[in-house]
């Protein structure tokens, strides 16, 4: 889609600015999910979800899950209008990490083809985050080694297709709302139509982890706006976490697989590091429980950060620039 025929964002910052910020309380992932719906409904860009729902979610764990549920959303454009329509309405997890880990080489669950013809997954994911609530798993499979290299394939399946088994985690120390599971697939049967076209790592995998920090990130930047709105912690900061959004917007529109998109994602992000702890000083003006929630579930920020220092790291080799 052209730049052109993209919405502006002028509508979502004007609804995080001028709608009430006194969000419903939520009692669980039923309702978190109708709410999500409804700011689907009116904000389709992605970016612009995650942002509207944060500003409407009562903690950090319901913004957070609908950055994931955004950046999810990414993926399953590919999968063609059925996928995308399907995914739409159901929430949804990406299934990858194992043993091993989440890189290509570590991916051990088998998309194979069974006597009759049938394409069957097989193996298990230790880590999936919403896994107990998603309808829809996208499954991250090996089709075997190819000239030296586990080459993979993204699969888009129902939770309640025969042979996939989830088991719950036990809760993580923040964002306890978000559950977790590990995954068993035992011979699951997958349609044609339910394969994504082209790679699965360079295509969905790889480029999964830039948008989902993109989306995270807006979905807890839209949270804090309206914290700091109804807890009256200043226009200047709330003109910061507004300017953080508007940088981070613009890279979540840009090619999550170029190098220079990374090197600006790691100043944007630092950036916004800066404006969320500038609200450090201002938490005393919040409701406790909602000061509660913030110094509780602050960590997910750090979650992943080795990772992306790897990644901003890489992106300046690439670019052709020494070590910093």
């Amino acid at each position: 889609m052209a730049a052109a025929d993209l919405p502006s964002a002028d509508a979502v910052l004007e609804h995080v600015l001028t709608a009430p910020a006194a969000p419903a309380p939520l009692d669980g992932l039923e309702s978190w999910w109708r709410g999500h719906l409804l700011f689907a409904a009116r904000f389709w860009l992605p970016i612009d979800l995650a942002f509207a729902a944060g500003f409407a979610a009562d903690r950090p764990g319901y913004a957070f899950a609908s950055g994931y549920q955004a950046a999810g959303a990414t993926l399953v454009a590919a999968l063609g209008p059925k996928g995308a329509s399907v995914a739409a309405a159901r929430p949804l997890a990406l299934c990858a990490t194992e043993e091993g880990g989440a890189a290509p080489r570590a991916i051990r669950t088998r998309l194979v083809r069974a006597p009759d013809g049938a394409l069957r997954l097989d193996g298990q994911k230790t880590f999936v985050t919403l896994g107990s609530f998603a309808a829809e798993l996208l499954v991250v499979a090996s089709e075997g080694e190819r000239d030296g290299r586990n080459r993979l394939r993204l699969v888009r399946i129902p939770r309640e297709r025969a042979g996939v088994v989830v088991a719950p985690l036990p809760e993580a120390p923040f964002v306890p709302e978000i559950p977790h599971a590990a995954l068993v697939l035992r011979a699951v049967r997958v349609a044609p139509e339910e394969l994504a076209p082209g790679d699965g790592y360079d295509r969905y995998l790889k480029p999964f982890r830039t948008v989902e920090d993109c989306a995270v990130h807006a979905a807890l930047l839209g949270w804090l706006v309206g914290v700091g709105r109804r807890s009256g912690f200043g226009r200047p900061l709330v003109e910061g976490l507004c300017a953080s959004f508007c940088a981070v917007r613009t890279l979540a529109l840009a090619d999550p697989s170029a190098p220079a998109t990374h090197v600006a994602l790691g100043g944007v992000l630092a950036q916004a590091a800066r404006d969320i702890a500038a609200l450090d000083t201002e938490w005393p003006r919040a409701e406790a429980v909602v000061a509660g929630y913030w110094q509780r579930d602050r960590a997910l920020l750090a979650v992943a950060g080795r990772a992306r220092a790897a990644r901003l790291e890489a992106a300046w080799r690439r670019l052709g620039a020494p070590p910093g």
